[in-house]
């Protein structure tokens, strides 16, 4: 069966990638669950263990909040159910050790040694299911000098080198403006875990994943961290510039800011015809690349003098027309209005009984053949202890009611 939109084009329906995997995500704030929130676009069941009355702390971090709980926490955490459990409660741990059983995949970000010590380590839980994947994922690593240093996004952004490289050149370090280590590290979590879940069908047997802040942090630093590695350049920070090409950053035009980027020698002849300085292509000065990094300052003078010529809707329709990279520095109001962010359908509208309609941002891929994407929206807090207890692990509604009574959910 095909499904078809109405200007024609295929909709995919079949089973998302996915289906049938059971992912028990102990995490929190941000790293652990953006990876979730992928497995759950990918058609996973993500049962999102929570504590009692407190939850995932992101809940409270607004405003903006729509009703209870934070703008912050809804980006994160769609496609999961929330599961309250007191893990400091010996009845709670039977339980986890029940989910385990029928889970695939077992996903925290505690302090290290944490799960070990509420007899939770992986080596506990793979007695229990061998064909368990197991991701911890930490600030430092689970062992080392900084092994219980808290996990904070900004903290190991700094101690990584992150933000002695962003910023004005003469400016002060800042901070990105999302938790980009955080988001890297979710995704990064995510392929290790579907690749050990596709070697599982080859071995018939799990394996625990470790994935921590800083390691990506570094991994992340690329070219960057290859200049220092393999030149000794420590790096300064360039603001919206390209340490290792020219011309490659935002220039003021008659209204506001353009970037645009001059990747090789081709596209810096069409760059001169654009700009009617057709001198500077044989300028001893700016003959190539290296030459023109030498002499940044001065060609940058040149540029400044003729982007300011034009508004930017004036000068974007010529640069595309020239086959050069470029764009405006948009706000939020015309990231989310801009025709392709539109015509890519990227806002989702997702209905919930308690929270009304509320609208995310979607997955960025496509699948020719599966249907992946938002299934549910974010839960309340223990939305769906009775579920998961009835359902998975064949509690009574007394006995659930009772689990409650005691503290235990």
């Amino acid at each position: 069966v095909i499904a078809m939109d109405s200007a024609g084009n295929k909709i995919p329906t079949g089973p998302p990638p996915l289906k049938g995997i059971r992912v028990i995500d102990l995490t929190r704030i941000i790293a652990g669950p953006y990876c979730a929130m992928i497995l759950g676009d990918l058609g996973a069941e993500i049962i999102k263990v929570e504590q009692p009355k407190i939850g995932d702390e992101s809940r409270a971090w607004g405003p903006p909040w729509v009703k209870e709980v934070s703008a912050y926490f809804i980006s994160i955490n769609r496609n999961k159910k929330s599961l309250t459990l007191n893990l400091k409660h010996p009845q709670s741990i039977e339980i986890f050790k029940s989910l385990v059983k029928t889970a695939d995949v077992v996903l925290e970000n505690f302090r290290p040694g944490t799960m070990e010590e509420m007899g939770l380590g992986y080596e506990a839980l793979q007695r229990i299911n061998p064909r368990l994947v197991y991701c911890d994922m930490t600030g430092y690593g689970t062992e080392g000098p900084y092994r219980d240093k808290p996990g904070v996004d900004v903290i190991v952004s700094a101690i990584g080198g992150l933000m002695s490289i962003t910023g004005q050149p003469e400016g002060e370090p800042v901070k990105v403006g999302v938790p980009l280590t955080d988001v890297l590290t979710g995704l990064y979590a995510f392929g290790a875990i579907a690749s050990a879940l596709l070697l599982r069908e080859q071995t018939g047997r799990g394996q625990r994943i470790s994935i921590n802040l800083l390691a990506m942090q570094l991994a992340t630093l690329i070219n960057i961290g290859s200049n220092y590695l393999l030149g000794g350049v420590i790096p300064r920070r360039w603001g919206s510039a390209h340490p290792n090409i020219v011309p490659y950053e935002a220039h003021r035009a008659k209204d506001d800011y353009l970037i645009f980027g001059v990747i090789n020698e081709r596209m810096w002849k069409s760059f001169c015809h654009l700009l009617g300085t057709d001198e500077l292509i044989d300028d001893p000065r700016f003959v190539d690349n290296s030459k023109r990094i030498e002499n940044r300052q001065a060609l940058n003078e040149i540029i400044d003098r003729k982007i300011a010529e034009k508004t930017v809707d004036e000068w974007i329709p010529l640069f595309d027309q020239a086959g050069i990279p470029c764009g405006p520095i948009n706000t939020f109001d015309r990231v989310f209005s801009d025709p392709q962010v539109q015509y890519l359908n990227l806002v989702k509208e997702v209905e919930h009984p308690h929270y009304g309609k509320v609208k995310v941002v979607g997955p960025p891929a496509t699948f020719s053949e599966s249907a992946i994407g938002i299934q549910s929206p974010p839960p309340l807090l223990g939305e769906h202890n009775q579920e998961i207890l009835t359902r998975l692990l064949g509690y009574s509604d007394e006995e659930v009611k009772t689990l409650k009574e005691q503290g235990v959910i």
